[in-house]
């Protein structure tokens, strides 16, 4: 019996391994980034409601340290002993974007302003809440080997610009650079576009400081002209945004050099399929827009194509209907239906109230992107018929009532095995040599769950085929294979164990009769 398990154990192990390093390869993270850039991905995965996966390293489908690695590869299971810098974080956190943040068993990313975002375990996913509420009692903050972080002037980070000295991002100051005079609030945030990103600052030793309570300055700072685009701007930049955004087959509208609300859901589409920060806005992103790496648009059978302006032209005043729309801000009975609707596909599981709120618009993206709509957030004809269509598709990431999974200890770490399920665990004990079909199904199952998982959601959430360059095809049919190979073998082991176990049982029923035999005639 324990050869017997010794052996099970080992061609799980197997299973895990291969499954990770066939899945693992399936995206090959960048060598390098910045601390900005990490930030910004781990925010992109939250709003993207990547799932919690243990051992995953595919976007999409990752757990604690699989996060970071998927945006700039590394050092993936001591994060922290691999660091060029870390502190404690009791002593205070600096001001820098993308720092690692550590834990026994647990790492995460620190987005800055107090907050944090991380794969923290299957019944959390991907949390993203400030250090000051979290339960998650973090020791240490770390520079990641592979990310480089700004220590001296300008840096970008979702549609904001900050100012770094010293290492770390200045903030309730203002700086005179290159003859312009920014200003820098509570946050960090830059009250004015940086024309040279390159520049610095030129009265360093002379700072100015306020609050951001405090009145303006008499002579507000003039504003440079834009690098960030969005629902509102206008020019010839957003006319070569949307001339490149047609090419690549998201925008279907007039190109009228507006930044409207056709253009921004056609962005949305391109950042979505590129891997990039969902957020509509055009800002640094825009270099991928405008490369040769830019994913086109793949549109599937179930995918309608992007609308043109005409089509998402809200009218003004109207109160939602049957046929109107619902959004955000909305309350009344055609909300509170909708609500109701999405809670019974598993996409909504708060109180229902009949109002449109962040949390509603959240569900509703989500199930627009689980049935091939256009990601709005708003419920327009089309996405109310389909939430109320026999054939809605019901939310792939909710948890199944009926049948039980095990769950991942959120203190475990990426080397280990969580500690609510360990590879003995998973082999049902049967000392009358019975059941054995029984256990080769478990494992079986647990197999396909797992596998069905991971494959669901990597299709869903991973970018385009032309943007990951990926060969999934291959790697799942070696995986089958894989899969294949090591069944029959488990099959073999129960048949000749069966095998042995009936003719120990008819030599025991032989020499019993023999015996009784002898006993008679005695």
């Amino acid at each position: 019996m324990q050869r017997f398990k010794k052996l099970t154990a080992m061609i799980l192990s197997v299973l895990t391994v291969s499954g990770t390093g066939v899945f693992g390869a399936v995206t090959q993270a960048s060598a390098s980034g910045t601390g900005a850039g990490l930030a910004e991905w781990a925010l992109n995965a939250y709003y993207s409601n990547w799932e919690y996966v243990y051992g995953g390293s595919t976007p999409g489908t990752v757990d604690c340290s699989g996060l970071i690695w998927t945006y700039c590869g590394g050092e993936r299971v001591d994060m922290l002993g691999a660091s060029t810098e870390s502190g404690s974080v009791d002593a205070g956190i600096p001001r820098v974007h993308g720092l690692g943040l550590w834990r026994p068993g647990h790492v995460g990313v620190y987005i800055g302003d107090g907050m944090e975002v991380d794969a923290r375990g299957d019944e959390y996913d991907m949390c993203y809440e400030s250090l000051s509420s979290s339960y998650m009692g973090w020791n240490c903050w770390f520079k990641h080997s592979a990310v480089s972080y700004v220590t001296e002037g300008w840096e970008q980070f979702n549609g904001d610009y900050f100012y770094y000295e010293n290492g770390e991002y200045i903030v309730d100051t203002s700086r005179t650079i290159d003859g312009t005079t920014y200003y820098f609030d509570s946050k960090g945030r830059s009250s004015t576009t940086p024309s040279d990103m390159s520049s610095t600052s030129s009265d360093s030793k002379q700072e100015e400081s306020y609050s951001s309570e405090d009145s303006e300055p008499e002579e507000a700072p003039t504003s440079k002209p834009y690098e960030v685009y969005k629902n509102g701007s206008s020019g010839e930049e957003v006319k070569n945004i949307q001339n490149r955004l047609a090419e690549l087959g998201y925008y279907k509208g007039e190109i009228s050099g507006e930044f409207d609300d056709a253009t921004e859901a056609a962005y949305r589409q391109f950042q979505m399929a590129a891997g990039l920060l969902v957020d509509g806005i055009a800002g640094s992103d825009r270099e991928v827009l405008y490369s040769g790496e830019a994913p086109y648009y793949i549109e599937e059978e179930t995918t309608t194509e992007p609308v043109t302006a005409e089509e998402t032209t809200v009218p003004e005043e109207t109160e939602p209907t049957v046929e109107g729309i619902a959004k955000l801000g909305d309350e009344n009975d055609t909300v509170k239906s909708i609500q109701e609707q999405l809670a019974k596909l598993g996409y909504f599981d708060i109180e229902i109230s009949g109002t449109f709120g962040e949390y509603t618009e959240q569900a509703v993206k989500n199930f627009q992107l689980a049935n091939g709509l256009l990601v709005t957030g708003i419920v327009d004809e089309e996405t109310y018929n389909a939430l109320f269509a026999q054939t809605a598709e019901t939310n792939p990431n909710a948890e199944p009532e009926a049948e039980e999974e095990a769950v991942v200890d959120i203190q475990s770490g990426p080397s280990q095995l969580p500690a609510s399920v360990t590879a003995s665990d998973l082999i049902l004990s049967n000392e009358t040599n019975q059941g054995y079909s029984d256990t080769a199904t478990a494992v079986v199952r647990k197999t396909n769950m797992v596998t069905e998982k991971a494959l669901s959601n990597s299709s869903s959430v991973i970018p385009s085929v032309a943007t990951a360059k990926v060969k999934r095809s291959a790697n799942i049919w070696i995986w089958f294979v894989l899969v294949a190979v090591i069944l029959c073998a488990l099959s073999i082991v129960f048949f000749v164990r069966d095998k042995k176990t009936t003719r120990y049982e008819r030599y025991k029923k032989k020499k019993h009769a023999a015996t009784s035999n002898l006993n008679t005639r005695w």
